[in-house]
């Protein structure tokens, strides 16, 4: 068979099972766009045209991170390439199995500063798991089902590849076609290493289970929460493993670290053994890294041998998938009573609630938002949130019922996330209803996918926190610069009822005076894609708080504030 490279490459989309790509056009990638509308009536990937390369790229995020499998975004050569950095970057470091592939000029031009040329291999290089300069037509046969394999096995993450616009263009005959490229089991953790932590667990009088992005990731969920019953054993959360223990679960205490309850942050503090699953023991979790759970033994299950150790030394540490490891550690454990120790986490859960003003009172207080949304969301529902204080009142406030449930950027904290994932989530699952909570700061950076939205008509809510303010800055100079405001405030705030309707989509804005949760329900009521501006208070402070740079247990709490600015 003989096809050109930017044909070969479609084809080898479609043995991957690609049904969706994110991206824009541009003169370097431009075969490969002819090479999709050559398809015809056999074309099988759909193609979304974006209003930005970073929204191309967060699409691609939500329905990588909506399915579990590495979805596909482009881009042209240079602006194109470098607008995608954003979005790899935070798959990246949120583990998200993603292959970007991007156009580049001819290598007769490489390195002559040619119209649109940037080192996409070079600026890609530190934060991808790999990248691929493809030199050849030939040489996609290799490259594309590899970047499959590379992202999706151990610990997902991005694949970069470069194709230079000469080997879009290029011809050769195909004659036998490389297998699809997929997730590769990793060698299994050894049997006494799994044996050694059994008996560790079983010794503990307070042991805590501590999970991460990784329990989701490995499709772990339902085999950690086995754990925490058989062991009777408190479990905590990151921001990434939201959804992976049912709220309503007796051992569930939250999420940990900076923005947890503070009785969250208490219990770790009496741990005598702590065994996290899929962390990274990053420093919004831990506090200063020193002073966290001083009392407890570390244990640590993760697929990337860099992590263990990294910043916290475990005293048993095991390297393997967390599925394979969990079901073969169940093995060995009975079922083990320790109603002291419930009792105990039980009382600092009760003791130490999110303090806010009642519903009645107050009813678009940020935490009665996030739990009246979590009454009227379907169970199923895929919830996305931009970055700022939004993003945290949710992860305290909204009950995450099902692993995959939240999607957020968690380790690059990108504002402009939010949107763009909603819609590649709800591309991902159609049929399932997807909103997205985000801030009047965050929808600014990626609001021109508001009409991608309104072209694809997905049902996606996105709902705008409104204070006109970057919040958590705003935030962070009341507590620790002595209220020192500066460039925190916007002096002017779109009506973003009004922006929908420009873009063509529903557009309502809340009326703080009349009955705005009816009128929310309503909006959510209603079919098709709405963008809802809510109106919050400017001075709502996300609470508990830890401080930068200082210990867990150090958190403020709301009665607090009067002696911090004393």
């Amino acid at each position: 068979m003989k096809t050109t490279g930017a044909r070969l490459l479609r084809t080898l989309l479609e043995r991957q099972g690609i049904h969706t790509i994110a991206g824009i056009p541009g003169g370097a990638i431009l075969p490969f766009y002819d090479a999709l509308h050559s398809a015809g009536q056999q074309r099988t990937i759909r193609h979304v045209l974006t209003r930005h390369e970073q929204g191309a790229g967060f699409i691609a995020q939500g329905m990588a991170r909506a399915t579990g499998r590495a979805a596909v975004c482009v881009a042209t050569s240079g602006p194109g390439a470098t607008n995608l950095l954003t979005a790899i970057a935070d798959a990246r470091l949120d583990s998200v199995p993603l292959v970007a592939i991007t156009g580049q000029v001819p290598q007769t031009l490489i390195g002559t500063d040619a119209f649109q040329e940037v080192d996409t291999y070079g600026l890609t290089l530190p934060i991808t798991k790999h990248n691929f300069l493809a030199r050849s037509a030939a040489q996609l046969l290799e490259v594309v089902p590899l970047a499959f394999q590379l992202a999706e096995s151990g610990r997902p993450g991005p694949v970069a590849i470069d194709v230079p616009k000469d080997v879009l263009t290029a011809t050769l005959e195909v004659t036998d076609w490389p297998a699809p490229g997929g997730a590769v089991p990793p060698p299994p953790c050894p049997e006494e290493e799994i044996a050694t932590l059994a008996r560790r667990l079983a010794a503990a009088q307070r042991p805590v289970l501590y999970l991460g992005g990784g329990v989701i990731s490995s499709g772990a969920a339902d085999l950690a929460c086995t754990l925490a019953q058989r062991l009777s054993a408190p479990t905590v959360c990151t921001l990434m493993a939201l959804g992976a223990m049912p709220p309503a679960n007796p051992l569930f205490m939250g999420m940990l670290g900076m923005h947890a309850t503070k009785g969250t942050n208490l219990l770790l503090e009496e741990a005598d053994l702590l065994l996290g699953i899929g962390v990274r023991f990053d420093d919004r979790a831990t506090g200063r890294v020193a002073e966290f759970c001083p009392h407890a033994t570390i244990a640590h299950i993760d697929i990337d041998q860099a992590e263990i150790g990294k910043i916290k030394l475990p005293y048993v540490s095991l390297v393997g998938d967390a599925a394979d490891i969990l079901r073969r550690l169940l093995e060995h454990l009975p079922a083990q009573s320790r109603p002291a120790w419930r009792t105990r986490a039980s009382h600092l859960r009760q003791a130490h609630p999110l303090r806010h003003p009642p519903r009645a009172e107050d009813p678009l207080h940020p935490v009665n938002l996030c739990q009246f949304l979590g009454e009227m969301l379907p169970i199923d529902t895929i919830l996305t949130t931009d970055v700022g204080q939004h993003q945290m009142w949710v992860a305290q406030a909204y009950p995450v019922r099902r692993p995959r449930g939240l999607l957020t950027s968690g380790g690059l904290g990108t504002m402009g996330f939010g949107l763009p994932a909603a819609i590649g989530a709800a591309l991902a699952q159609p049929g399932r209803r997807v909103a997205c909570v985000s801030g009047d700061g965050s929808i600014l950076m990626n609001i021109q996918e508001l009409a991608t939205l309104a072209e694809l008509r997905l049902p996606v809510a996105v709902l705008v926190f409104n204070n006109g303010q970057l919040g958590l800055v705003r935030q962070q100079q009341e507590l620790f610069y002595h209220g020192r405001y500066e460039a925190s405030r916007f002096d002017v705030v779109p009506d973003f009822a009004a922006l929908a309707r420009a873009f063509g989509l529903r557009g309502i804005r809340l009326d703080p005076a009349g009955d705005p949760l009816t009128d929310l329900a309503e909006a959510l009521a209603a079919p098709g894609p709405c963008v809802i501006d809510i109106p919050i208070e400017e001075h709502a402070n996300v609470l508990p708080m830890v401080p930068p740079g200082a210990a867990n247990h150090q958190m403020i709490a709301e009665p607090e504030l009067a002696s911090l600015h004393a």
